[in-house]
């Protein structure tokens, strides 16, 4: 290959990511004095809360939020973990459903709310996850911490360790309830994160947490969550409430493509922990929405290879790409394709080599890896030396 041939690949490059960029970037506004009512964008609203995180349920993206990383006492929403770590459980084959867990006497007495499982009774699991999600029992929730770890102490190190795992900077866990403990904290964002990672790590079960009541030992007790029953698009998860948490609500909602969780934290009422996460969500749902950007697999742009049987790859995206951004500045959507450095075969399929960010409004809303979508395998040695000649050549330039 000629230098002049180099340059034009280049050129190439450069044309296919400008392509690229307009397809991503809607027609600009026409000029006018001021933004128009229909694409101004209000302050999101203030809520009677301790603190609050709106979150995109697809990208993790945090849409609204205030002290999100306040480390506060989150109640019942504890609950998520224990209930996520069941359902792992579950998943991976260590239990099923069907299992029947022996009720102690110490899961039995626990105070608090309570499923009413009889102490040395056995009850299955799925009943147990029921009283653990819809009614929160405290009860249920020591039989099942016991169940899987052996006992509550030995449970909250494995709650540690997956939030550890899901990168929680702001929680930890003294037990399986949300029973007040002062070393037992988390915050906003990191239940919101929680809350994603049930809703995208297990789907199979999260119709779980839309079950609006739940019977056992002949009582019937309602979920608290009470927009379940107020606005048709939530479909979960969980309330929490303690003298020193306060009224607590993690909630998610989905209105066509798009998926929100708002988690809100310390509020002063049953009522009022509802009012301020719908406030959240409507909030929301008005000015953002979710759209597919790209599909699994497709091509974003070709890179030069050098020392490959070929001189170019296709770079792209594994999975499908979906993006929340605000309804009315989608004007200023943009992207850049990052390559990290020099590309040197062999070029593996699937392994990554640079990113792909999504720009709005100069912000980085969300970033992707950028993998190779297809294999290429190293040149002979005559290749490789002539590569080299032209790399260092073009260096020169």
């Amino acid at each position: 290959m000629t230098l002049f041939a180099v340059n034009v690949c280049r050129w190439r490059h450069l044309v296919a990511f400008s392509s690229l960029a307009l397809t991503l970037t809607a027609a600009p506004a026409m000029a006018s004095d001021g933004p128009s009512p229909s694409s101004f964008i209000p302050s999101p609203p203030g809520l009677a809360a301790t603190s609050w995180v709106l979150m995109d349920a697809k990208s993790g993206r945090v849409l609204v939020e205030h002290d999100g990383n306040e480390r506060v006492p989150p109640a019942s929403l504890t609950k998520m973990m224990t209930a996520y770590i069941a359902e792992s459980e579950i998943e991976s084959g260590n239990m099923s459903a069907e299992d029947e867990v022996r009720i102690s006497k110490e899961a039995w007495q626990t105070g608090g709310s309570r499923m009413f499982v009889k102490v040395n009774s056995n009850v299955p699991v799925q009943a147990l996850m029921q009283g653990i999600v819809v009614q929160s029992g405290n009860d249920a929730t020591v039989a099942m911490a016991e169940h899987i770890a052996g006992s509550q102490s030995s449970f909250a190190d494995l709650m540690n360790e997956h939030a550890r795992q899901m990168g929680l900077q702001n929680t930890h866990f003294m037990n399986p309830t949300g029973l007040p403990d002062p070393e037992h904290y988390s915050s906003a964002y990191d239940m919101a994160v929680i809350a994603r990672h049930i809703i995208n790590d297990f789907p199979d079960h999260y119709s779980l947490y839309a079950e609006k009541y739940f019977t056992w030992n002949g009582i019937k007790q309602p979920n608290r969550n009470l927009l379940l029953w107020r606005d048709k698009t939530v479909d979960g998860l969980k309330t929490g409430h303690t003298e020193e948490a306060g009224y607590c609500l993690v909630a998610s909602a989905q209105q066509t493509d798009t998926r929100l969780i708002a988690a809100v934290m310390g509020t002063n009422s049953e009522e009022a922990r509802s009012q301020e996460t719908q406030k959240l969500l409507s909030y929301g749902f008005r000015y953002f929405q979710t759209q597919k950007v790209y599909d699994a697999g497709q091509e974003l742009t070709r890179a030069r290879v050098w020392g490959g049987t070929q001189d170019e790859g296709s770079f792209g995206v594994a999975n499908d790409v979906y993006l929340t951004a605000s309804k009315q500045n989608d004007a200023g959507l943009s992207n850049r394709i990052n390559i990290n450095g020099d590309l040197q075969a062999p070029i593996q399929a699937g392994q990554q080599y640079g990113t792909v960010q999504i720009v709005q409004n100069d912000e980085v809303i969300d970033e992707q890896p950028l993998v190779a979508l297809e294999s290429i395998e190293q040149g002979g040695l005559f290749k490789r030396l002539w590569d080299g000649l032209l790399k260092f050549v073009q260096g020169l330039f």
